[in-house]
C-alpha cells in the first residue's frame, strides 16, 4: 500500500508540475502576443505628441516632452482633409457593405436552395478565385474600370468592394445550411414566391452573419488603401488612408503628423471592435458550428 501511494502521489505531482508550467507558458505567450500589439501602438501615440525637432533627437519609445501637445492632431485634421476623408470613406462603406449583403445573401441563397447544373462548379470557382492573389489581376480590372467610365469615381471602388468578397459568401452559405428547408416549403403552400421567402425568411434570419460581414467588410472598407489610391487618385474623392498619405513628399514625411492622423483614423475602429466583438465570434462560433 506504501509504494502503490507513493507511486500515484508521485504521479499526481507531476502532472501537477506538467500543469503548472503549460499554465505559466500560456500566459506568457499571451502577456508577449499583447505586447506585440500594443506596442506599435504606444509608439505611434507617443510620437503624434512629439514636435519635428523632437521626434528627430529621440527614440520612438521615449515618451514626449509635453503630454499635452496637439499641434499635430490639429494639423493632420486640418491640413489633410480629414473630415472629406471620412465623409468619402462613410459613403464607400455604406453603400459597399449594403451591396456585398445583398449579392453575398443572394448569391448563398441561390447555391443553397437551388438545383441547378454547373451548381458545384460554381462553388469550385469560388473557391479558385480566393486563392488568385488580387495583385495578378489589377492590370485587367484596371481596363475594365476605365471601359466601364468608373475610374476617378466613387463607384470604382464601389463596384470592386462588392464585386470581390467571396469570404463573405461562403459564410452566408454556412448560415444557410442551418436554415431548414421545410420553411420554404411552408412558405410556398401559403403562396410565397421565392422573393418574398428570401425577404421575409432567409433574411431575418441571417441576421448573425449579416452581422459578422458588416463588422469584417466595414473595417476593410474603412483600412483600405490600394483601391482608393490607384482608382481614385482626385484629392476631392480622398479617403482617411489616402489623406494621410498626403503628408508624404518628395523631399520627406512628417512622419509626426502622420502618426497623429493614424491615431484619429485608428480611434473609431477600436471603438467599433470593442463595441461590436461579441458579435464577430458569435458568427463566426455559430457559422462554424451549424
Amino acid at each position: 500500500m506504501t509504494s502503490s501511494t507513493a507511486a500515484v502521489r508521485g504521479r499526481a505531482s507531476t502532472r501537477g508540475a506538467s500543469s503548472h508550467v503549460a499554465r505559466t507558458l500560456k500566459y506568457v505567450s499571451l502577456v508577449l502576443a499583447c505586447v506585440v500589439a500594443i506596442l506599435p501602438l504606444i509608439t505611434v501615440f507617443m510620437a503624434a505628441l512629439k514636435d519635428t525637432r523632437e521626434f528627430a533627437t529621440t527614440g520612438p519609445l521615449d515618451p514626449p516632452g509635453n503630454w499635452f501637445n496637439v499641434d499635430n492632431f490639429i494639423t493632420a485634421f486640418t491640413r489633410g482633409n480629414m473630415i472629406q476623408g471620412f465623409v468619402n470613406t462613410t459613403i464607400l462603406l455604406v453603400v459597399s457593405v449594403t451591396g456585398a449583403i445583398l449579392i453575398g445573401t443572394m448569391a448563398a441563397y441561390a447555391i443553397d436552395r437551388f438545383s441547378f447544373r454547373g451548381r458545384k462548379l460554381i462553388l469550385v470557382g469560388f473557391l479558385l478565385a480566393t486563392l488568385v492573389p488580387g495583385v495578378t489581376t489589377q492590370v485587367a480590372t484596371f481596363q475594365i474600370i476605365e471601359a466601364l467610365g468608373l475610374f476617378n469615381t466613387r463607384w470604382a471602388a464601389i463596384a470592386l468592394f462588392m464585386g470581390t468578397d467571396i469570404v463573405a459568401i461562403y459564410i452566408f452559405l454556412q448560415f444557410m445550411k442551418s436554415i431548414p428547408r421545410s420553411l420554404d416549403e411552408a412558405a410556398m403552400i401559403d403562396g410565397a414566391n421565392r422573393l418574398t421567402i428570401y425577404r421575409r425568411i432567409i433574411l431575418p434570419l441571417l441576421k448573425p452573419a449579416i452581422a459578422t460581414v458588416v463588422i469584417i467588410k466595414g473595417i476593410a472598407v474603412y483600412n483600405e488603401f490600394y483601391i482608393p489610391f490607384l482608382y481614385m487618385p482626385s484629392s476631392e474623392l480622398g479617403v482617411i488612408s489616402t489623406s494621410l498619405f498626403r503628408f508624404k513628399g518628395p523631399f520627406g514625411a512628417q512622419w509626426e503628423v502622420i502618426a497623429a492622423g493614424a491615431i484619429l483614423v485608428i480611434v473609431p475602429t477600436l471603438i467599433a471592435f470593442l463595441f461590436l466583438q461579441r458579435y464577430i465570434y458569435n458568427g463566426f462560433t455559430s457559422g462554424a458550428t451549424k
